[in-house]
C-alpha cells in the first residue's frame, strides 16, 4: 500500500507517457493573461485607425495608428512590458466603437497599473461625462474632493494612456477654451464635433419622457414614436419629462 505522497511504477509509467510538448504560443498567451506581457492590434474608427494594447487584465492604451515599431519601443518604455502584434478581439472591437457612439453601458476592463490613485480619480471622473457635454476641469478636481488641485488635474488627463474610452475630451477649460490633450488638439476638436453631431437627447411621445442618447431605456422607444431634442430646456417646453434613469442636464 502506498502513501499519499507515493506513486506505483506503473503509474509513473503512465505519467509518462502523459507528457507532451506544450506548443509555441502557449508561453506567451499565459504572459498576456495574467498582465506580464500586453498583445495590440489595429481597428477602425470615425477617427481613423486606432492601435489598441491589451491583456488578461483589460485594455492598456489607445492610441492613434502609426509604425508599429515605433508603438512597440513607446509601449515597451512606458509599461516595462513587451507588446505582441495580434488580431484585436472582435467583442474588444465592438465594445470600442459602442463606446465612441457614445454608450456608457458597455464595459471595458482597464488596466491602469503603474499609473496613481489621483490620475485614476481623474479619469474614472471623466468616464461620467455624457456624450456630446462638456466640464470645466475644476468640476473634476472638486467631483474627486481636490478643489484646489485644478492644475494636477490637466496633467493627469493629459497623461491618460486610454483616451478614446476615457473621454477627457470633454473636459475644457474654464473659460471654454480647449485646453490640451494626451492626443493633439486636433483630434479633442475632432472628437467633440463628432458628438456634436449625434442629438444629445431623446425621447418619445407615448410616455414624454426624454432621455441622454445611449441610455438604455432609449433602447426601448420605437422609431415611429421617437423625438430628438437639442436640450432639456427644448424638451420640458414641449412637455417632455427627464428620465430618471440617466437624468440629463443642461451643462
Amino acid at each position: 500500500m502506498t502513501t499519499p505522497l507515493e506513486i506505483t511504477d506503473r503509474e509513473a509509467t503512465a505519467l509518462a507517457d502523459l507528457t507532451v510538448t506544450a506548443p509555441p504560443s502557449l508561453r506567451t498567451s499565459v504572459l498576456v493573461e495574467v498582465g506580464l506581457a500586453d498583445r495590440y492590434g489595429r481597428v477602425d474608427s470615425p477617427l481613423g485607425p486606432l492601435v489598441v494594447a491589451w491583456n488578461g487584465l483589460g485594455v492598456v492604451s489607445v492610441d492613434i495608428a502609426g509604425d508599429d515599431g515605433a508603438f512597440e519601443a513607446n509601449h515597451l518604455a512606458s509599461t516595462g512590458r513587451h507588446a505582441i502584434p495580434s488580431e484585436v478581439p472582435q467583442r474588444l472591437a465592438n465594445a470600442i466603437a459602442r463606446r465612441l457612439e457614445g454608450d456608457r453601458r458597455v464595459r471595458i476592463p482597464l488596466d491602469l497599473r503603474g499609473h496613481s490613485p489621483f490620475e485614476q480619480d481623474v479619469w474614472k471622473k471623466a468616464l461620467e461625462i455624457p456624450r456630446g457635454e462638456v466640464r470645466p476641469y475644476g468640476w473634476i478636481a472638486a467631483e474627486i474632493g481636490r478643489p484646489k488641485a485644478v492644475r494636477a488635474v490637466g496633467t493627469a488627463l493629459g497623461h491618460n494612456p486610454v483616451s478614446i474610452v476615457v473621454p477627457c475630451h470633454r473636459v475644457l477649460r474654464t473659460d471654454g477654451g480647449l485646453g490640451g490633450y494626451a492626443l493633439g488638439l486636433e483630434l479633442k476638436t475632432r472628437l467633440l464635433g463628432l458628438e456634436r453631431e449625434t442629438p444629445a437627447l431623446v425621447g418619445t411621445d407615448i410616455t414624454r419622457t426624454v432621455c441622454r442618447h445611449g441610455c438604455s431605456d432609449e433602447q426601448r422607444f420605437s422609431e415611429r414614436h421617437r423625438v430628438v431634442f437639442s436640450s432639456l430646456r427644448e424638451a420640458r417646453a414641449a412637455g417632455y419629462r427627464a428620465c430618471r434613469r440617466c437624468r440629463p442636464t443642461d451643462a
